[in-house]
């Protein structure tokens, strides 16, 4: 069991920066591949960025690539996400989620633990 915690989240104005962070409880949290998603009002949950926990190899949406950049600290359990150059259309509720494995690591379905979220909310 994986219970997962963010914080960072707020108010920015278009071209700002945030920068989020979850905290997982358990001992084995270097197995898990991590990721984040996001879901805007009246639509569904999808995927931003993910990074696997062997090798570090990270994965990420068309969207964010280029402006966020997710990371991992295995000593202190926890995975970051840098979002840089922030748009209208990034604001959403993001979630922290982590999963054994990275088979279709794009799909929502596929993750097994879920945070509560927090919510990321860019003016223009």
């Amino acid at each position: 069991q994986v219970q997962l915690v963010e914080s960072g989240g707020g108010l920015v104005q278009a071209g700002g920066s945030l920068r989020l962070s979850c905290a997982a409880s358990g001992r084995t949290f270097s197995t898990y591949t991590m990721g984040w998603f996001r879901q805007a009002p009246g639509k569904e949950r999808e995927f931003v960025a993910a990074v696997r926990g062997s090798d570090y190899t990270t994965y990420y949406a068309d969207s964010v690539k280029g402006r966020f950049t997710i990371s991992r600290d295995n000593a202190k359990n926890t995975v970051d996400l840098q979002m840089n150059s922030l748009k209208p259309e990034d604001t959403a509720v993001y979630y922290c989620a982590a999963r054994g494995g990275y088979i279709s690591v794009r799909l929502a379905s596929m993750w097994d633990y879920w945070g509560q979220g927090t919510q990321v909310t860019v003016s223009s």
